[in-house]
């Protein structure tokens, strides 16, 4: 019998540092075409998994440590979710991953979107809350985590969610250079314009800003709260 506490388990195994669990009805507000059963017309349950993001990424003077940790955390994650629906496939269930980083334009609404929000997703399972800077708070490890998810035939106990971690106290809001977070919704291609490209003096690709995640009083979560960016 697959109940939910071997579904986590499983994920855990693969790699994953947190995992929860989505009842399909909880995705009733997604944008038309980015519903579940958009992507998996039988899917059940939507399982939301993270793995932790280094911490000391963000005290760096340079830009690399973090690009190169994105970069690489990105195929980690994918690599889970396809070795979880494999996995899946031997208790006769099947399972569709959905890709970590990556996004299609969305001409209903001008904003670019992953098929299956990451973040909506992680919220809906009970891993975390999203915040101001509009990027998911765990409790564990603060908004330094990663996101993946799998989309499930199965009906499977879902999580409780979570309270609202995020204070508003708007730090983020006064912390970014480009003023994307003046309004409720972030401006996402004014924060992408600036945010990524190519450094035209190391003729590099990198991740020039995490200053709403620098700033956020929450960006650690309790097993990172040892540490310090002071």
């Amino acid at each position: 019998m697959l109940n939910s506490a071997k579904v986590k388990k499983i994920m855990k195994t693969l790699g994953a540092d947190l995992c929860g669990i989505a009842s399909i009805d909880r995705f009733e507000s997604a944008p038309e075409g980015y519903h579940p059963r958009n992507v998996f017309q039988t899917c059940k349950s939507v399982i939301s998994f993270g793995c932790r993001f280094p911490v000391g990424t963000l005290a760096c003077n340079s830009h690399t440590p973090y690009t190169q940790v994105r970069n690489t955390i990105t195929p980690k994650m994918d690599m889970i979710a396809l070795n979880f629906c494999i996995e899946m496939e031997k208790y006769g269930i099947m399972c569709v991953p959905i890709p970590t980083n990556n996004s299609e334009w969305d001409a209903k609404t001008n904003r670019w979107r992953s098929i299956i929000s990451q973040k909506h997703a992680a919220q809906a399972a009970g891993l975390g809350t999203i915040g101001r800077h509009s990027l998911l708070i765990t409790p564990e490890f603060g908004s330094m985590i990663w996101l993946g998810a799998v989309l499930c035939q199965e009906e499977l106990e879902p999580d409780e969610l979570k309270e609202p971690i995020c204070n508003h106290c708007n730090l983020c809001v006064e912390a970014c250079p480009i003023h994307a977070l003046d309004h409720e919704e972030i401006n996402q291609q004014a924060c992408w314009d600036y945010a990524f490209g190519d450094d035209e003096e190391t003729k590099t690709w990198r991740i020039a800003c995490h200053k709403c995640r620098d700033i956020c009083p929450y960006n650690l979560g309790s097993e990172n709260g040892f540490m310090s960016l002071k």
